[in-house]
């Protein structure tokens, strides 16, 4: 604990709040957006019907990338302020540019539902909130993106009643904005963000609400959230006998780490608010890493070049590095630039994506982990609660090792029987992204626990892309119990002992009777592999219920979902298959097999699939988030260009401007040998 924060002067927000300026309505209709950032103001009548002249449609499911796509997060100051909702799709314009928000004098921004979904960038808030946008209101809004604006003092709402209250400067009472609230929210609202409720929690200024969950059958993530429950912040005790959905508090964790789109942010936020010679709280189990951006240099467009973003993107390295060295916290760097045909230095990767990385060397059965990115969930496959937080929450972790909850709810996902070789996790992955259950937005911020026959046979390498993509779900996290596989894995991976390793899976199981709130049954036996169709993860079909051929352009293979051991082992299988047969990756194709880790690539090595990938035309690439984010091999760069990816989702511009289809690793090498998406089918058995 850093002392000079007990003499901090900290107060709450006034009771009563008011807005001043207008409503940005994030509508459907390009002219309708056009209209606003000219001066008009819109009509707006929630009783009305949707779609009428006094209630017009509003967009769904607007993604973090759009509100702040990947080229804007580059900056990481109030510079942010103007670029909000510069990748905001509307019919088929992206209708807001550089500085309209803030010249408009917005304070308030409506949408519909899904506000906020998919990456965890604190960017998209503080951009709107340096905008102006002080009040966000949509139906439903993500866990992540809600906690992020609370974080940071913006207010959030699902009651439509309030835009004409803002409209007429109506003062409204803090109330509404806290009365959903549990006692850590409320606190936050009341606070105005995070930093300060947390400096009135060390003074004392606030109780946390106490637990008083009574014993009781618990799922495996509720033990995991008990074991860890802080119950004396200065004397660092921690541990209750049993937790519910709905308590809140504070958990001590294992891991926090941050990558470069977040870490200096969140170190400027530290040095700004609590000193720049100040400690880090236990920096040995903080890790950083520069995973996202290694190739960015190759792939940026020349206008933005022009615009100074490349070096702005530089300065995010660099902030991290000098911050890790000041702190003594461990930087999974990049590697060592490379001299190009031109005689030119160039990018040559990065040690580790962060959820790789974690995964092989840190995480472990039972740990609490924060990370700063959605897929942090990743780590669930050796049953670890392992989620997303904002920037706010890293930096605060940074001072006191704990983060707050609210217990979420959990459903449970259960695939029985056994899968045909050629489906993988990827393809029960689609399939349950397009289950009512999550399509219609009821998982959103619940655990889902993945179990059943079809899922214990799967290795943690598979196990990963299923609780990875628990982010797609718009879920807490994911998470799958650990097993022997598990042990075999820390056994293999970490050189543990068989008796070490199930020590460490004791205890890490749902309780019979343990309450979900739903259970998804899918019968493995019964699927066949899958595409998402381009603009969301949850537009899964069939492969052969596509109807037409699909040409493709660019095949990529990688990211943190996707750049794994056996996914690897599932690219090698196929192009073997194919180099057996005299084929190779089809003229017109452009594809990239990119690694997770260091590890990986060394692996690759190993088993001879860089030869492989080689002889069949794949360019093989060092590890990096890369094209996953728009920032490496495998972006598109034309509206009309195809992509088959491994990646995890394919929200608009997500990996360049084209249609991207989200596949299995067998699915995405398959078609890049046909030029056209097919499913890999399984060679029969030869008989003896």
């Amino acid at each position: 604990m850093t002392e000079s924060l007990l003499t901090r002067s900290v107060s709450k927000v006034p009771d009563r709040v008011r807005f001043r300026g207008r409503v940005l309505f994030l509508a459907e209709d390009p002219a309708l957006i056009h209209r606003q950032l000219a001066g008009d103001d819109l009509a707006f009548d929630p009783s009305a019907p949707v779609g009428t002249p006094k209630h017009p449609k509003l967009r769904d499911n607007i993604s973090t990338d759009e509100i702040t796509p990947a080229y804007i997060c580059y900056y990481f100051d109030e510079t942010l302020g103007e670029f909000p909702y510069l990748g905001l799709k509307a019919g088929e314009e992206f209708p807001i540019v550089r500085g309209a928000v803030k010249a408009g004098h917005f304070v308030a921004s409506v949408s519909g539902t899904r506000r906020g979904k998919g990456s965890s960038r604190e960017q998209s808030p503080y951009a709107e909130m340096m905008a102006g946008i002080k009040l966000v209101i949509a139906e439903n809004i993500e866990r992540i993106y809600r906690e992020n604006c609370q974080n940071l003092g913006v207010f959030t709402s699902t009651n439509f009643e309030l835009i004409e209250r803002v409209r007429k400067g109506e003062a409204i009472p803090l109330s509404e904005f806290t009365k959903d609230e549990g006692g850590i929210s409320r606190g936050i609202i009341e606070y105005g963000g995070l930093f300060n409720y947390n400096v009135a929690r060390l003074q004392g200024k606030v109780l946390v609400p106490e637990v008083t969950t009574r014993s009781r059958p618990m799922t495996i993530a509720e033990k995991i959230f008990a074991r860890h429950w802080v119950v004396d912040a200065a004397a660092g005790r921690a541990g209750v006998p049993a937790v519910q959905a709905g308590d809140q508090g504070f958990v001590r964790t294992d891991i926090r780490f941050s990558h470069e789109y977040v870490t200096p942010m969140a170190a400027i936020f530290f040095e700004e608010l609590v000193g720049k010679d100040e400690p880090v709280n236990d920096p040995s189990s903080v890790f950083f890493f520069r995973d996202h951006l290694t190739f960015l240099d190759q792939v940026m467009r020349p206008e933005h070049i022009e615009m100074g973003l490349l070096d702005v993107a530089n300065q995010l390295e660099a902030k991290q590095r000098i911050f890790a060295q000041e702190k003594g916290i461990k930087l999974y760097g990049e590697l060592e630039k490379k001299m190009n045909l031109h005689g030119a230095l160039t990018s040559s990767g990065s040690e580790a994506i962060c959820h790789s990385k974690i995964l092989e060397a840190h995480a472990l059965p039972g740990h609490v982990i924060i990370g700063s990115d959605s897929h942090t969930p990743h780590a669930g496959a050796v049953g670890c609660i392992a989620f997303g937080v904002g920037t706010t929450a890293i930096f605060n972790s940074w001072i006191t090792k704990d983060v707050r909850v609210e217990v979420p709810k959990s459903f449970r996902v259960v695939v029985r029987g056994q899968k045909p070789e050629n489906v993988t996790a990827k393809d029960f992955m689609l399939d349950i992204l397009r289950h009512p259950y999550i399509k219609s937005g009821q998982a959103i911020g619940q655990i889902i626990e993945y179990a059943g026959e079809a899922v214990e046979a799967l290795s943690v390498d598979e196990r990963a892309t299923m609780t990875n993509m628990a982010a797609e779900v718009g879920a807490f996290t994911g998470i799958i119990a650990p097993d022997e596989r598990t042990v075999e894995y820390l056994v293999a991976q970490r050189g543990m002992s068989p008796a070490e390793a199930r020590r460490m899976c004791e205890g890490l199981f749902s309780d019979e009777g343990a309450a979900y709130v739903e259970e998804i049954e899918i019968d493995a036996s019964s699927l066949r592999p899958m595409i998402a169709l381009p603009g969301d993860p949850g537009n899964g079909l069939y492969i052969d219920e596509l109807g037409h051929d699909v040409k493709v352009g660019i095949a990529y293979a990688g990211s943190c979902t996707a750049g794994k051991k056996e996914d690897m082992d599932m690219y090698a299988r196929v192009f073997r298959e194919a180099l057996a047969r005299g084929d190779r990756v089809a003229d017109g194709v452009r594809c990239y097999i990119q690694c997770g880790s260091q590890e990986v690539f060394r692996y690759c090595q190993e088993q001879g699939y860089d030869r492989v990938f080689r002889e069949v035309g794949a360019t093989f690439v060092e590890p990096s988030c890369g094209a996953c984010i728009n920032a490496g091999p495998g972006v598109s760069r034309t509206r009309d260009e195809v992509t088959i990816s491994a990646i995890n989702r394919n929200f608009p511009g997500r990996s360049g401007p084209g249609q991207l289809y989200l596949a299995s690793p067998y699915t995405v090498a398959a078609s890049a040998v046909a030029g056209r998406i097919v499913a890999w089918e399984a060679p029969e058995p030869v008989e003896a």
